[in-house]
């Protein structure tokens, strides 16, 4: 099987530094800084409304900062599009699923194949296969997208960003909604990239699968990073467990 991304030289680096995002008066991104090395595995964690969705909309590129500079692989990205940032292996994933309706699961994910990355037809059909067949998906692949339960939407959400050969992925709460043993495959399949030199940050509610492959853990609150280091002593930190856990430490 085709391998579906490779370190490279230099490495998927991101870096992103001063951060600010506003809407109006509605401050949601405060100053933020944050950077990641290559085939870092990077978990998100912190209470609704803390700003996590928003900085990975504004890494893709969905929104743009109200200030500060974002780079990857040591290029300058802020200016770029999420399409501009999905060709050169940046690329998100969704909180809800939207598959095209109207096309086949195949259909969905060579789309993205097609217009994520530059590729030939034979190429961008061996990326389909090899991102279905990674996310067990090949037994429904002529199924219409629309027909697919929860949990093969979320592994459609992911094959279709797999498919574009991403040297970092962002998941944003790709375990939501799942039960343990659909959200235990779907960790499988998470460290499967990681094993391909894929670089993850992960927003996710449900810690304990997040834990299975983060080494790294973050911890948002008001827009704000307070917490930044190991996982368990992040989880553990005062100050995370007054936002997030809304207790006080043991």
């Amino acid at each position: 099987m085709q391998q579906l991304a490779q370190n490279r030289p230099g490495g998927a680096f991101l870096s992103a530094k001063g951060i600010h995002k506003q809407f109006g008066a509605l401050v949601v991104l405060e100053n933020l800084d944050f950077s990641m090395g290559d085939g870092d595995a990077v978990g998100i964690v912190g209470p609704n409304g803390a700003g996590k969705t928003t900085l990975l909309s504004v890494l893709a590129g969905a929104f743009p900062p109200s200030a500060g500079t974002i780079t990857f692989d040591g290029a300058d990205v802020t200016g770029r599009t999420a399409a501009e940032r999905c060709r050169s292996g940046l690329v998100r994933t969704h909180q809800v699923p939207k598959p095209f309706s109207g096309m086949t699961t195949f259909e969905n994910v060579f789309v993205a194949a097609s217009h994520g990355h530059a590729a030939s037809r034979d190429e961008a059909y061996q990326r389909v296969v090899d991102s279905l067949s990674l996310c067990g998906m090949l037994g429904v692949a002529n199924r219409p997208a629309d027909t697919l339960g929860l949990l093969d939407r979320k592994r459609l959400e992911l094959a279709r960003a797999l498919a574009t050969q991403p040297r970092l992925l962002l998941l944003d709460e790709i375990g939501g909604g799942l039960t343990d043993g659909e959200a235990s495959e779907l960790v499988e399949t998470i460290l499967e990239l990681r094993r391909r030199g894929i670089g993850i940050v992960w927003i996710e509610h449900i810690v304990h699968i997040l834990l299975q492959v983060a080494e790294r853990l973050i911890c948002m609150d008001a827009g704000r990073i307070i917490a930044d280091g190991e996982p368990k002593a992040v989880m553990s930190n005062a100050e995370v467990v007054k936002a997030y856990l809304g207790g006080t430490p043991a």
